[in-house]
């Protein structure tokens, strides 16, 4: 090869090689098309996600975080309404802000994206084109919220996005305007439902019902189509006792997924503890049976149809056993179970019982697509107040007994035993009235009559038998008014008014020892009643004397009476009730001074028997009770010695009377 060819390929070589050093080093602009020189090295991003030096737009994390290290020219996005922050196609690097303070009253706080950043020491060199390696790891990019917040900040509060907060400036997110830092550690309305369920499963497990729900809640608002959402909502309106709710619950959760078996099971399990057996079993036998819920729903069936059985047969006792059995079986919630054994106890004339087990029927809200079931004929719902009725018929509640009825016919006006007991109770009200109206009229006879006929509609109601015991006595035919409030007391034990009565008819009859045992029991229920007080003490009277015994001192709140003779003494301290015994001297100044309050004892506890007894008359009394110091008092129960007080005060001295006269009521 000739030199001048060696020549002129050198230089074509060395400008080829320049050619390509030169393009190397420069790049030719997207915009405008013409060549810009390259940077001798590469530029370190430094810059703050929060420095007002350099606003970054891009919101795609591998965009900022590629091999090459290179930041693309940030956009313009001028239609959109996000309000995040949107890099500006100035350069801001000769800006300087200075230190200024962010306003707390402002509208809110802006999103800012972050891309990853390789922080440096400050004056390290690097050769051109060689990226400086550090041990710091590079994370990859988060959306930062930059929260302005209530207090002063030098750049705001940092917060991970995905946070909103509720400000009067704007609404977060959705709508456009900016997003606004949330306070609150827990999840906000634009968070993963998942984790409102999470939080809400954590609640439940430890009994916080109503947080729980508000959870769940929030997760359905996010998600209203996850029928899991759903289910979990109706296990916390399980354990609220919000029944129906419940229901709904599981059913729109099958609904949203016709083969969601955990619904299915939860459903059929609802069912079976509220007693509804044909919708339990729909649900339980749903795919996979759950073999402990088949047999419950098995065992449920089985007394429910002994229960049938029982009140067809009017066998009340066995109606009992089958309800509780029933109830412990599984239908434990069942409204209609327990007015059974309400209505059983009512016919057994156990109203204390019957009103106990009518107030755990569990209240069911009026929901009219909540599926009905029955029992015995009727609808459940109709039942309860049917049974309800009864007992506000046997407490003597005539009016609310007839508006109880009603509406067990409004809810069921098909049913032929609802429609009967309706006229009944209707029947036994009015006739009620006209009684009581004859016998403010004096009309006493034809009383009798009205209550006769309510009586025949309802032969258990124990008011119209001692209302008609009341006319009986006025009309003097106390035997008949004695048999009349028997058959109340046979039907309500605790009836106090027909004993009252039954005690003072047999006072007029003479008969002291019933009488006697009528008041005590009245005694025992109204401790503090006089009336009753002085009625007990002139009935023993009057059986002491018609059993030949000596009385002594047995008025009531009769003064203090004095003995004198031992068989006098002991007369006095065997009498019926407490009795206190003043052992005194007539010189004493101690027992002179003590004396008048004994008058005092005497009226404040009249059913306490008072005696004196002077030691120097009857020195033999003392030295039987072995008095040796006066003034003493002794009190006796039936000739048994309770207590001593030697030279008591009156206050220590009235203790004493007090406690005994509340044991002697």
């Amino acid at each position: 090869m000739s030199h001048s060819r060696r020549a002129s390929m050198s230089d074509a070589g060395i400008d080829g090689l320049g050619d390509r050093l030169r393009k190397s080093l420069r790049f030719r602009d997207g915009n405008n098309g013409s060549e810009i020189d390259k940077p001798d090295f590469k530029e370190l991003d430094l810059g703050s996600p929060v420095s007002p030096l350099q606003a970054r737009a891009s919101t795609s994390s591998s965009s900022s975080g590629s091999g090459s290290g290179r930041n693309p020219a940030p956009k313009r996005s001028d239609g959109s309404h996000s309000g995040e922050l949107s890099g500006s196609g100035e350069s801001s690097r000769g800006f300087n802000p200075g230190h200024s303070r962010s306003n707390s009253g402002s509208g809110g706080s802006c999103v800012v994206n972050s891309p990853p950043l390789n922080a440096l020491p400050t004056g390290n060199i690097c050769r051109p084109g060689k990226a400086l390696k550090t041990g710091m790891a590079c994370k990859t990019s988060k959306t930062d919220v930059l929260g302005l917040g209530t207090g002063n900040y030098g750049h705001g509060s940092i917060i991970r996005g995905g946070g909103s907060q509720k400000s009067g400036g704007g609404s977060g997110g959705r709508d456009g305007s900016c997003g606004i830092a949330s306070n609150s550690r827990g999840p906000t309305l634009s968070s993963d439902p998942e984790e409102f369920r999470r939080m809400g499963n954590e609640n439940y497990k430890k009994g916080n019902f109503a947080e729980a729900l508000n959870l769940y809640d929030k997760a359905i608002s996010i998600s209203p189509g996850n029928p899991s959402y759903r289910c979990n909502r109706s296990a916390v309106l399980i354990s609220l006792k919000r029944y129906a709710e419940a229901v709904r619950e599981c059913e729109e959760a099958i609904r949203l997924d016709p083969r969601y078996v955990r619904a299915h099971n939860r459903l059929g399990s609802l069912f079976l503890s509220l007693g509804q057996v044909e919708n339990a079993r729909k649900h339980i036998c749903h795919q996979v049976a759950d073999c402990t819920e088949l047999r419950k729903l098995e065992a449920v069936e089985k007394h429910v149809e002994k229960c049938n059985d029982a009140r067809a047969a009017a066998d009340w006792r066995s109606l009992l056993r089958e309800a509780d059995a029933a109830i412990a079986s599984g239908a434990d919630s069942s409204p209609q179970l327990f007015a059974c054994r309400a209505e059983a106890f009512v016919k057994l004339h156990q109203l204390d019982n019957a009103d106990l087990s009518i107030s755990k029927v569990p209240k069911m809200e009026p929901n009219g697509s909540f599926p009905r079931s029955k029992i015995f004929g009727m609808l459940s719902e109709a039942y309860v107040f049917f049974v309800r009725s009864q007992i506000e018929l046997a407490h003597g509640r005539f009016e609310s007994a007839v508006a109880a009825m009603e509406k067990a016919r409004q809810i069921d006006c098909q049913n032929v035993e609802v429609s009967v007991a309706l006229n009944n109770v209707k029947s036994v009200s009015q006739a009620r009235n006209r009684g009581n109206d004859l016998f403010k009229s004096e009309r006493l006879t034809e009383a009798c009559a009205a209550y006769g006929d309510g009586l025949r509609f309802d032969p258990s109601n124990s008011v119209l038998y001692c209302n008609r015991a009341a006319c009986w006595y006025k009309l003097g035919q106390w035997e008949k008014s004695v048999d009349d409030c028997t058959q109340a007391l046979c039907i309500q034990p605790n009836y106090t008014k027909a004993l009252l009565r039954r005690a003072a008819s047999n006072m007029k009859l003479e008969r002291w020892a019933e009488a006697v045992r009528d008041y005590e029991a009245l005694r025992s229920e109204f401790p503090h009643d006089n009336e009753v007080a002085e009625s007990l003490i002139h009935a023993q009277v009057a059986l002491e004397k018609a059993n030949g015994e000596e009385v002594y001192n047995r008025k009531f709140g009769g003064g203090v009476e004095a003995v004198a003779g031992p068989e006098k003494f002991q007369a006095a301290i065997s009498s019926h009730g407490v009795v206190v015994v003043h052992f005194k001297m007539a010189n004493n100044a101690q027992c002179m001074q003590i004396s008048p309050f004994l008058d005092t004892l005497c009226t404040r506890y009249p059913l306490i028997s008072f005696f004196k007894v002077d030691v120097e008359q009857s020195p033999g009394i003392a030295t039987s009770e072995n008095v040796m110091v006066c003034p003493t008092f002794k009190i006796y129960r039936k000739g048994s010695r309770l207590k001593e007080l030697v030279c008591p005060s009156p206050e220590v001295l009235e203790s004493s009377v007090r406690h005994y006269y509340t044991i002697n009521i």
